[in-house]
């Protein structure tokens, strides 16, 4: 089957500001503290991993929502500037753009405060069916923070599916910390990769009726038992598969990190990305734990992310072979 695009990414795009690192406790009492380093950049988990599938190779479409303002412009002008096609990023004429403010601290952990704006309007009409039936690969991301999108999105990776695509869904945190144990069973049905980190596979799992407390292997079995591929990415331990029979790991990629927002999104690109170049499942867990690795070498989430050769670099470097 023909296809006009190698991806197509559902989801959320905003700006992100990025701040820290943070050494003590957050004050208020209208107290001012000072910090290392401060960026506006891209951010959003969906146009994260569009613009790292992007920088390795791949003819990328998005489809989402931003507010008339200018933090939308600036959303449509970064992925536009990294090679992904925004025709079917909507302009709502009523909602701001989403805002993320990210608190970096020492250790790496960050603390995320998101103000939604277009998120929970974003749904199934704003992914044209041209893109959907045309894309050899869907994912979406943020399932969370897009209550009518991820209603629809056993529809519409059904419809893709059917259009000979594969699909995959990261869906990152749940702020409510409830994560829909009604609805998870029916999207896992029609997902072929699923790829949490180790944090949220073990709540994913728990809402599916595993232990609470279940180690990321075990977590990634109970989800492969619902139909998809389970990828989790383990920080500094690297990343593990589970396809409901095989266990795999590979190791992280060693780095010093500046910033490691956006790493399982840039994780998430190179996992799809090898995977549509027809590498196994094991050499593609080595690529995306680069890509992961690589992307946390600059402030924000998409300025270091990797092309396909520094990833492919990075493997052989770290002991592997492709």
């Amino acid at each position: 089957m023909q296809h006009a695009y190698d991806l197509l990414v559902l989801g959320d795009a905003n700006p992100d500001i990025v701040v820290g690192p943070l050494d003590a406790p957050l004050a208020f009492g209208q107290r001012e503290r000072l910090v290392d380093s401060g960026t506006l950049t891209l951010g959003g988990s969906a146009s994260i991993m569009a613009c790292g599938a992007a920088r390795l190779g791949l003819k990328v479409a998005f489809a989402g929502r931003v507010g008339d303002d200018d933090a939308g412009r600036f959303v449509r002008a970064a992925l536009e500037e990294r090679g992904v096609d925004t025709s079917a990023l909507r302009v709502d004429p009523a909602l701001a753009t989403p805002l993320t403010v990210v608190l970096t601290r020492p250790d790496g952990d960050r603390a995320i405060l998101t103000s939604p704006g277009t998120l929970p309007a974003t749904g199934p009409d704003d992914v044209p069916e041209a893109l959907l039936t045309g894309s050899r690969h869907v994912h979406a991301a943020s399932y969370f923070l897009l209550p009518r999108l991820a209603a629809a999105l056993p529809a519409l990776f059904a419809t893709a599916r059917a259009h000979g695509a594969t699909t995959s869904l990261d869906t990152n945190d749940d702020p409510a910390d409830a994560w829909a144990p009604g609805a998870l069973a029916e999207v896992l049905a029609v997902t072929d990769h699923l790829l949490p980190n180790a944090r949220e596979a073990t709540a994913l799992a728990a809402a599916v009726g595993a232990p609470q407390d279940a180690a990321p292997e075990a977590a990634a079995a109970a989800l492969a038992a619902l139909g998809p591929h389970v990828v989790v990415k383990d920080g500094a331990r690297g990343a593990l598969a589970h396809d409901g029979r095989t266990l795999l790991r590979t190791p992280a990629v060693p780095v010093r990190p500046l910033d490691t927002v956006g790493a399982g999104d840039s994780f998430d690109a190179g996992f799809v990305a090898a995977r549509l170049r027809g590498l196994s499942t094991p050499h593609a867990l080595e690529i995306a734990a680069a890509c992961g690795a690589l992307s946390t070498r600059a402030h924000g989430g998409t300025p270091a992310q990797p092309t396909w050769d520094e990833a492919a670099t990075a493997v052989t470097r770290n002991g592997k072979h492709l």
